[in-house]
């Protein structure tokens, strides 16, 4: 191996080549300016992309993550830079993203000073982080962005924020470039394993310590009449798709799916009966509530889902799969878990489990479904229906509102990582951030679609400057009801009618905004308009923005009031 002195900024670029980065989402500042000299040098290597705001490259390098299954880089400087990252950080946490963040600080003779754009984002960040590091010698810099990437990507993925001192990133030292085998670092013992997962036994030695626990589980499903399947995002994350299917046959059960497992079985399925909970299908919610056995693959039981805890699925034996030993019993009480990666305990589960039928359960499950009627009134239902017929297999990605819902409700997602969304934190302005990292990620260079709401969109729409000028394609589909729609919506619902600070009677004129970033811009009010500017969009593959123009009471239904069973439905 050939060994370099190289200081630590070149050394952070050459540790992210080896990690086979090709992408960085950021935003330069003195703190940080080693590193951009060395990403100036390494140009031919390593793709920067800078954004108009960190927040916005901190969703971006999530949404690269959640789209390709990679790791995400992004990078700021200290102070107001890190802490701009604290939100992207903690979306990235709650849907278990792998993204590492890096940031620069003072020099080490400056902390606890109050010096210039000093923060401690090491001590700030530590609770929505799955592990992070203040590295205070260049000696270790390269194990750790090593043991960073180790851990963002491992176990239950998410963020690993990496913060290093200037005088870090200028001092010298000997590197030694690795590969392969050799890039899986030996994690110290001194680092507290709440943070940090250990290595993984060998599968041997899982299937020896899961064997009792698998008998169990099939027999659970030998003797269940009514069972129900459902998958999260967890489901995604281990790639575990195709063995969740082959149960769900072998089983003869319905699925349902959280938000952030919507894709893991294609709308398509005669199965698949949609998302659960507050604004859960009605096929979904009722059968849950009907279920004699609930196999809950990957999720972690949200309020959300579960509305009423103590009434949800009474009459089910719960079957927890899940790799976080953390998420086990914490909302729901199991009557069995299995506490592993869901591929490997669904493909060790397929082998005990034998052919089932249960034709009635499965016509009672789909009777349920929803018919709507199909006419040509200008809605989002039939906005999202029209987008899925021009690109069945795009990519889409929301902000967070009742577009957000109506997107999970109406647009067939087909396949994993299709949907780009924040599910735990429920992030507005995480779209726009989100979809050109989503599309940077794609080598095919295709469009992909964010479908944001008037509001969340201004949070964001200072982004537009990058996709313009990288060309990013990314189709802004706005669904504009001149309100904060979902708040309008609990206003309507649960406050009387008393619409505080939520209507938005005020700029900017977005096709005006469109034109000022040198894009197309697009108003459409009829879904004859939409469908043609939509396809005109999606065939010239570059950014534009289409703004839909909806009527300010459009609500979101299905809707189950907060604290509700899942099946009292309070709006239909």
């Amino acid at each position: 191996m050939k060994r370099m002195r190289l200081n630590g900024a070149a050394i952070l670029i050459e540790c992210l080549i080896e990690q086979e980065v090709g992408t960085v989402f950021g935003f330069p500042g003195g703190a940080v300016l080693p590193i951009y000299d060395e990403l100036y040098k390494r140009a031919d290597r390593i793709n920067h992309v800078l954004t108009a705001h960190e927040q916005h490259a901190g969703h971006a390098a999530d949404g690269y993550a959640r789209a390709s299954g990679k790791t995400g880089v992004c990078l700021a400087t200290s102070g107001p830079g890190a802490t701009n990252l604290l939100t992207p950080i903690a979306t990235a946490y709650m849907d278990s993203s792998p993204v590492v963040f890096i940031t620069g600080n003072v020099p080490q003779s400056l902390m606890g000073t109050d010096s210039f754009q000093e923060a401690d984002i090491s001590g700030m960040t530590m609770p929505v982080t799955k592990h992070n590091y203040l590295v205070t010698s260049v000696d270790r810099l390269a194990d750790t962005i090593r043991e960073a990437f180790y851990i963002a990507r491992s176990g239950r993925p998410g963020p690993v924020l990496v913060d290093i001192p200037k005088d870090v990133q200028l001092a010298e030292t000997e590197y030694i470039p690795l590969s392969g085998e050799a890039l899986i670092p030996r994690l110290s013992k001194k680092k507290p394993l709440s943070q940090l997962r250990p290595e993984g036994e060998s599968l041997e030695m899982y299937k020896t310590k899961a064997e009792p626990r698998l008998e169990m589980a099939a027999q659970l499903i030998a003797e269940a009449h009514r069972p129900l399947i459902y998958c999260g995002g967890g489901v995604t994350i281990s790639g575990a798709q195709d063995e969740l299917m082959q149960l769900a046959d072998r089983a003869d059960a319905p699925i349902v799916a959280t938000l952030m497992g919507l894709g893991t079985a294609p709308a398509s399925s005669d199965r698949m009966l949609g998302m659960l909970g507050m604004h859960g299908t009605h096929a979904a919610n009722i059968a849950m509530q009907r279920c004699d056995l609930l196999i809950a693959v990957g999720v972690r039981f949200s309020d959300r889902a579960l509305g009423d805890a103590k009434a949800f699925a009474p009459n089910a034996k719960v079957l927890h799969i899940d790799i976080d030993r953390a998420e086990i019993n914490k909302n729901v009480s199991t009557a069995l878990h299995i506490t592993g990666d869901a591929k490997t305990v669904l493909e060790l589960l397929l082998t005990r489990v034998s052919q089932k039928q249960h034709a009635q359960w499965m016509q009672q499950a789909r009777s349920m479904m929803e018919d709507y009627l199909n006419d040509e009134l200008f809605e989002p239902r039939k906005i999202l229906k029209a987008m899925a017929a021009v690109a069945p297999e795009m990519t889409v990605a929301t902000d967070v509102g009742q577009h957000q819902m109506w997107t999970a409700q109406h647009f067939p997602f087909l396949h994993t990582r299709q949907l780009i969304t924040s599910g735990g934190l429920g992030t507005m302005g995480f779209g726009l951030g989100a979809a050109m990292g989503a599309a940077k990620s794609d080598p095919q260079g295709r469009p992909v679609a964010l479908v944001t709401g008037d509001g969340s969109f201004r949070m964001n729409l200072t982004e537009l400057s990058t996709i313009a000028y990288y060309g990013i394609p990314v189709i802004v589909v706005i669904f504009n009801n001149g309100t904060l729609g979902m708040v309008r919506q609990w206003q309507t619902l649960f406050f009387g009618h008393r619409y505080s600070q939520t209507t938005l009677d005020r700029g900017p004129d977005f096709m005006k905004l469109a034109d000022a970033y040198g894009l197309t811009g697009t108003r459409v009010d009829n879904l004859a308009d939409f469908r043609a500017a939509f396809a005109r969009a999606y065939e010239a593959g570059r950014p534009c923005i289409i703004e839909c123009l909806l009527d300010i009471d459009e609500m979101v239904a299905p809707m189950v009031a907060p604290g509700s069973p899942i099946d009292s439905f309070c709006l239909n």
